[in-house]
């Protein structure tokens, strides 16, 4: 028979474009896709319920066990590693790994006969291509619409713009038992058991109802959590507050601490030995007092920077989220960042206040008063 038309697409054989000229590397932008606390790329990255983001060296390393060695919130499992992996992160990074080989200055090779250098890529197969292999490939998919561009072209676009472009070209695939390995595509969820289904699924089966658009779904879950990451922004500015005022009564403590030794000294300089072993006593009943206040105020001030902590990572995970994260993502992680960020949004920050000096302090006035 004719042989079938081919698919148009990027012509390898055609004059290529001169070289870009030499941008800045983006690993600074993407900075985020890292472990928070070594800094450093890991395939295993796990989503604490503070939302924060570790790797599991730092995780198994971390002492003491079983809390955030961030913002030392409580990680409910007890092994101390959490069950929920970033997926959006650890795909990211696998995404900018193919940016990166686009942007070296000698180029990808072929992923097929690993010889020649790659001149397209194609992200349905996700694979570079020489133009041979380019030529076979769209014999072979002819009758299909793979969208394949010039390395030349996506060397001159952004990291950021690879990123969006990439996660257009994901799918989400039916949830049930038997399709989970077919590659059935979901198109339709099901709002009764809260899973992607495909198009039969969804026709033979009664118990599913009712049904709404999978896009749909994941916008609407988009718009949850920019709605919770508002919402928790301007109660975050109360906790700034609480965070300054206990800094600052930090501070006059700190301040009736010093006028409170430096008006021992004035006065007990002004007599003889007997009240110098007297000093000594005074001084000690300062410290006290002032070591309980301080211990005090130390766990308030711990708790208030937990939180802060807490609520920054869940700004930046829902603008990641938003940015980056593919429909697949959106489903398996928003369930647990909503969550977490209604268990956020039901703290309240502590009352702040003078508080009335120890009962220490009280008692070295007394017995200054007597001297």
């Amino acid at each position: 028979g004719t042989a079938a038309p081919m698919d148009t697409g990027p012509q390898p054989g055609t004059p290529q474009c001169s070289p870009p000229s030499q941008r800045p590397a983006a690993e600074d932008d993407f900075q985020f896709v890292s472990c928070e606390r070594c800094q450093k790329e890991s395939p295993n990255l796990k989503l604490l319920t503070c939302l924060h983001t570790l790797c599991l060296d730092c995780l198994s390393e971390n002492k003491p066990i079983g809390q955030c060695p961030l913002c030392r919130t409580a990680i409910p499992q007890a092994s101390g590693i959490p069950d929920m992996d970033n997926l959006l992160f650890t795909n990211l990074q696998a995404r900018l790994s193919i940016y990166k080989k686009i942007s070296d200055s000698g180029g990808p090779s072929c992923s097929r006969c690993q010889g020649e250098a790659a001149t397209v890529w194609c992200s349905e197969c996700e694979e570079f291509l020489c133009t041979k292999c380019f030529e076979d490939h769209q014999w072979f998919f002819k009758k299909r619409s793979h969208e394949a561009k010039k390395v030349e072209e996506l060397r001159a676009d952004s990291a950021h713009r690879f990123l969006e472009d990439t996660r257009k070209s994901c799918n989400l695939f039916c949830s049930s038992p038997g399709h989970a390995n077919q590659g059935h595509i979901s198109s339709i969820y099901c709002k009764k058991c809260k899973r992607a289904l495909c198009c039969s699924c969804a026709l033979l089966d009664s118990h599913h109802a009712p049904f709404c658009d999978i896009r749909s779904e994941t916008q609407r879950r988009q718009e949850e959590l920019g709605t919770l990451s508002r919402e928790l922004k301007q109660k975050r500015s109360g906790f700034e507050a609480t965070y300054a005022g206990l800094k600052d009564e930090a501070a006059r403590l700190e301040r009736a601490q010093r006028e409170t030794r430096e008006l021992i000294r004035q006065r007990v300089e002004q007599l003889v030995g007997l009240i110098r072993r007297e000093e000594e006593e005074l001084l000690g009943l300062v410290e006290a007092g002032q070591e309980q206040g301080r211990r005090e105020l130390s766990r308030e001030l711990e708790r208030v920077e937990g939180v802060l902590q807490r609520m920054e990572a869940g700004e930046r995970l829902v603008e990641k989220m938003n940015l980056y994260a593919t429909e697949q993502e959106v489903m398996d992680m928003q369930p647990f960042i909503k969550d977490s960020l209604e268990e956020l949004q039901q703290l309240q920050p502590p009352v702040t206040g003078d508080r009335t000096q120890p009962r220490d302090f009280v008692e070295c006035r007394a017995r200054l008063q007597a001297l």
